[in-house]
């Protein structure tokens, strides 16, 4: 197995020579380093004008593996092979090793490089790459590569720190500064080339003519302290997989390349997973292409029922400095909204939610000290009821939910949600499972007042941006929202997805009934506590819907899908399977919901959590005098106990 890694670009506020002078210094060994135990000179020469030098050394290192592990490949140390290569006059070393110790087993290369900060000349840039191939190691090729990446981690985090400390012996020896090697003046160059080797002779001349061009720096690095201001602590692996990300990306788009920021973020949705991480934006790329996402912030036009009805908006910052967005929920009219908009209208306005978002984290990262990479979301969900259940607002949602999963990942820092009403447990446990697990993981719950007291907003959002309408100061101009008027309703705005009752594959079923007649639906239920939820349309005249149970079986050999029995054909079409069976209410079976008139184009949501076992039954009956058939569509799903049970929300 192959693993490459690599490190950001490390800065030195101190000019080449200053540094050469002090890296110089770390040989033959060093107690910041206890690992290296000596490192011999083999080859050593100087160019006959002083400006480069060519040093190879023998590395004695003590491994730091178990002692097992030892006694089993039967060394105590290892050794490594580094050469170097020092310009003076073009300002640059580079550093090539490679193990000598089980090289037919396990290849290691790494490549280090000091050279000229690009816009600082005062400054030194470091970049390390390292390259390691565990071929076959007695079976602890695993074990060997954590040994090894532990080093490497190691070696990183010292490097720096490393060039400080000899900085400062280089200064107790009265060297402040360094003139660099310049031609003509071979007095300095030969007090330079003393310093830089500390006095180390070399071992063979080498004539001028034996020149090396520097290497090109890799435009894919990052400086250290640039990740940390604007990308926040990342460890040395998770720096590496950037880098090696920014990379790939680069080479696929032949462009402009996503910024870092991005990056990060599909990383870390797929764990740091270079090539997932990869094949997760590469699709996102495709899709903002196809779909013109990145002018939508310059060209979107908010509808004008949406500024009247969509109780959402952004709303100053939470304590961590991460930008807020309220929504409304519970003051939502999905329904509304999407007759109003359609699904692709309200996808659009969420693309431009979170485009905002974008620029809005852009923007708090520069005007705080720290790195913002998401926002923060306030959901209020007081008048939260069943009509938010309506299945094709449901459906829509989640496919909404979906696209800003793969596309806008690791965004959401946390989500507050408050004033959850007794229904909200149905809702999430529909909704939840489509949400990433890591996001689910940011949610926070209050039930009723809850969210005031200690543990509650308080603790998330300064107490002076707490929004006017949760009992803060601070005036909130997020609508409220409401029904939508149906004056606004667009036609064929949302029908082409939402479950068109003539569709075969629609979730709806449609019905008609006559005079007297009755439709059910019989739900034998054998798992206690589970939710049995209904929604449906009035399509024409009234009709009065009611539930039922008994602890009597009820069969009905026309028709059985999913576990639910519907009423119809036969010579008892259109009669109660109630009726049928001669049974009394109140003594073979009782009415667990009360009847509900619904009238001529209303929508109705609800849900009955079906504590016990039995038959449950779903009635619809018209009660029309003379007049054409009613018209219903309906659906209805059972939602087992273990997931209702497993819903952490606690609602007051």
């Amino acid at each position: 197995m192959v693993q490459e890694y690599v490190s950001p670009v490390r800065v030195h506020k101190y000019p080449f020579e200053m540094v050469m002078a002090a890296y110089e210094r770390r040989f033959p060994n060093c107690p910041q380093i206890p690992v290296v135990l000596d490192c011999s000179i083999t080859e050593d020469s100087w160019s006959s004008d002083d400006s480069q030098r060519d040093t190879t050394r023998r590395c004695q290192l003590n491994v730091e593996a178990p002692y097992l592990l030892k006694k089993m490949i039967g060394v105590d140390y290892v050794y490594f092979i580094q050469k170097n290569h020092l310009d003076l006059k073009s300002r640059f070393l580079e550093i090539e090793a490679t193990n000598e110790t089980f090289a037919t087993r396990v290849g290691v290369v790494e490549k280090c490089k000091y050279y000229v900060h690009p816009e600082n000349s005062d400054w030194t840039c470091f970049e390390l790459s390292a390259l390691l191939d565990v071929k076959n190691f007695f079976g602890l090729e695993s074990t060997v590569e954590k040994i090894a990446m532990k080093q490497y981690a190691a070696n990183i985090a010292k490097g720096k720190e490393l060039i400080e400390s000899f900085m400062m012996e280089v200064h107790a020896d009265g060297i402040k500064e360094l003139t660099p090697w310049t031609a003509g003046d071979p007095h300095n160059n030969r007090e330079l080339r003393r310093i830089v080797s500390r006095g180390t002779e070399p071992l063979s001349p080498r004539p001028l003519a034996e020149t090396r061009q520097q290497s090109i720096p890799d435009q894919f690095t990052l400086d250290s302290e640039y990740i940390k201001r604007y990308l926040g602590e990342l460890t040395t692996m998770q720096e590496s997989r950037l880098l090696q990300l920014r990379k790939w990306i680069a080479e696929l788009q032949k462009g402009k390349v996503p910024s870092d920021t991005t990056l990060l973020r599909f990383l870390r949705a797929r764990d740091f997973n270079v090539e997932k991480a990869r094949e997760m934006l590469s699709q996102s790329l495709l899709w903002r292409k196809k779909h013109q996402v990145d002018r939508i912030l310059s060209e979107y036009e908010t509808p004008d029922v949406v500024k009247q009805y969509f109780p959402g908006g952004w709303h100053h910052h939470d304590k961590d400095g991460r930008p807020l967005y309220i929504l409304r929920l519970g003051q939502m009219d999905v329904k509304g909204l999407l007759k109003s908009i359609g699904e692709d209208g309200l996808l659009k306005l969420t693309l431009h939610v979170c485009e905002e978002g974008l620029k809005l984290l852009e923007e708090a990262t520069r005007s705080s000290e720290h790195a913002v990479q998401s926002w923060c979301m306030l959901v209020d969900l007081d008048g939260l009821n069943m009509r938010h259940l309506w299945r094709p607002g449901v459906r829509a949602l989640l496919r909404i939910i979906q696209i800003v999963e793969a596309n806008y990942p690791e965004t959401m820092g946390r989500v507050l949600i408050v004033r959850a009403p007794r229904v909200f447990p149905i809702l999430w446990t529909i909704v939840s499972t489509f949400i990433d697990e890591n996001t689910r993981s940011k949610f926070l719950f209050y039930g009723g007042k809850d969210y005031l007291q200690p543990g509650g907003l308080l603790d998330y959002i300064p107490k002076d941006l707490i929004p006017d309408f949760l009992g803060g100061p601070c005036k909130s101009f997020v609508h409220e929202g409401g029904l939508v008027l149906k004056s606004l309703y667009v036609s064929g705005a949302f029908t082409e997805r939402e479950g068109d009752p003539l569709r075969e594959d629609s979730i709806y079923r449609s019905v008609s009934l006559g005079k007297g007649q009755v439709h059910e639906v019989v739900v034998l239920n054998k798992d206690p506590q589970s939710v049995l939820t209904w929604d449906f349309d009035v399509l024409r005249h009234d009709i009065a819907f009611t539930v039922f149970r008994s602890e009597h079986e009820l069969h009905n050999p026309v028709d059985e899908v999913n576990s639910a029995l519907c009423v119809g054909g036969g010579a008892d079409e259109g009669r109660s399977v109630l009726e049928q069976k001669g049974w009394r209410e109140g003594e073979h079976y009782h009415r667990v919901e009360p009847t509900l008139l619904c009238h001529d184009g209303e929508s109705i949501q609800g849900s009955h959590v079906m504590r016990c076992s039995g038959a449950y039954v779903l009635q619809w009956r018209c009660e029309l005098l003379d007049a054409p058939p009613a018209q219903l569509v309906y659906f209805h799903e059972t939602l087992a106990s273990h997931h209702y049970r497993q819903t952490s929300i606690r609602p007051t």
